[in-house]
């Protein structure tokens, strides 16, 4: 019978993507493990492997086709002897049939987009009572927000022991304000010169990802300055020696071993939000902001407070330089409890980061700045410093715990020889 290839999920939060090239044609044999085709997602352009041999019956989503949602079939593949009667519908998935059992017991599967699941998850919903509306009946966003509880009256009124007079007819509850579509905007500058941008994977799962966190995560903002003068002269030292190995660190290598040790010194701060529960890591996985074009990435370093200085900067241009090609698997970005977003290279003193969930926090670094501050003897003298805003997930990290994982921080910094040990 034939079989259908669907629509991979290539990385958690893809919910559609584009396909760009196919690699075989029509009549071609593969057979398990063979790349049949590349498929960009939200973040990179990857390859797509077949799960099963056979005969490529029928290309069903020509290469170039953007905005294919996931498990929506893209080709037909025939076993030997099979033939193809484009006459007749194709035969369903085995993806797509009825629900199969879980494994261990009897609940049916529920077919759900990522974003469904985490938000369902967020809400205490229960996905198997949610009617889904996605391709092939799968549950995607919207479902979950039409099956959230209506609010109900703080306080139900009792049956009344006699007939009471008529009260007046409240006036109805104030409805939230629809947000203009696409059309209603463009009507505002009818009259205005303007180019229409399409949104590409990229900046779309950005805009979704950004407003769900801002929804759905309590932030809270600590700040510190940095005196950085202790460490720009280490840095200085250091570079020095290092040149002949063509080695070359930056500030940012310093901050990420600063906040790698500081979440091993406030191991309760090295978590994140679960839905549920929390998890709280062992190692410290740290990743790091990255601009590149139309959006940004943030590639995470595994095992950072292992790692000396130069590995990390090592690794940090190799994941910057993979990230602006596109070239980044999942695995690259994925994971992590905490992040850096470092805008000092633009000269912009301080701001506020949007925790990437489900991080428990994000520390935004701005630039060094000559500043008169007052010496510990009271005198008045000047010091480079930096001043860093730690955006918090107040479901994982309290106030004060928070508190202690930013000085531990702030310390590494301004004593930056403890990060050589």
């Amino acid at each position: 019978m034939p079989t259908q290839i669907l629509m991979p999920a290539l990385s958690p939060t893809m919910e559609d993507g584009t396909l760009a090239r196919w690699l075989v044609r029509e009549g071609d044999t593969v057979h398990s493990g063979d790349v049949i085709a590349e498929i960009e997602t939200d973040k990179a352009t990857m390859e797509y492997e077949t799960a099963d041999d056979g005969i490529l019956g029928k290309i069903l989503v020509p290469e170039g086709s953007a905005g294919v949602a996931v498990n929506t079939p893209i080709a037909v593949l025939l076993a030997d002897g099979e033939s193809l009667d484009e006459t007749a519908p194709l035969p369903p998935s085995a993806d797509a049939a009825a629900p199969a059992p879980a494994d261990g017991g009897n609940e049916q599967r529920v077919f759900a987009s990522p974003l469904a699941r985490r938000l369902a998850a967020q809400q205490g919903l229960d996905l198997s009572q949610i009617t889904g509306t996605g391709p092939r009946g799968r549950i995607v966003k919207r479902d979950v927000e039409t099956a959230l509880p209506q609010p109900v009256t703080a306080f139900p009124e009792t049956p009344a022991a006699a007939p009471a007079a008529a009260q007046p007819t409240p006036p109805p509850a104030p409805q939230p304000v629809a947000q203009p579509g696409a059309s209603d905007v463009a009507a505002l500058y009818a009259d205005r010169d303007f180019t229409e941008v399409p949104l590409d994977g990229m900046r779309r799962t950005i805009a979704a990802r950004l407003t769900e966190a801002k929804q759905t995560i309590p932030h809270f903002y600590l700040r510190r300055d940095v005196r950085l003068d202790a460490l720009l002269a280490l840095r200085k030292d250091l570079n020095a020696q290092l040149a002949p190995r063509g080695v070359k660190l930056s500030v940012n290598d310093f901050i990420i071993k600063a906040c790698a040790n500081a979440l091993q010194l406030v191991p309760a701060a090295n978590a994140v939000w679960a839905g549920d529960r929390i998890l709280q890591l062992a190692p410290s996985d740290v990743a790091v902001a990255v601009a590149v074009e139309g959006g940004l990435f943030t590639p995470v370093l595994r095992d950072a407070h292992l790692k000396s200085l130069s590995t990390l900067s090592a690794e940090m241009k190799d994941l910057a330089a993979r990230a602006r090609d596109r070239k980044l698997s999942p695995s690259d970005y994925q994971g992590g409890s905490f992040a850096i977003s470092n805008l000092g290279m633009f000269e912009i003193e301080n701001f506020d980061a949007v925790i990437n969930p489900p991080h428990g926090a994000i520390l935004a670094v701005g630039a060094g700045i000559k500043k008169p501050v007052v010496a510990e003897d009271g005198t008045l003298t000047t010091a480079t410093v930096m001043s860093t805003t730690l955006s918090v997930d107040h479901r994982t990290i309290d106030g004060a715990l928070g508190a202690t994982l930013l000085g531990a921080i702030v310390e590494g910094l301004e004593t930056p020889l403890a990060l050589l040990v």
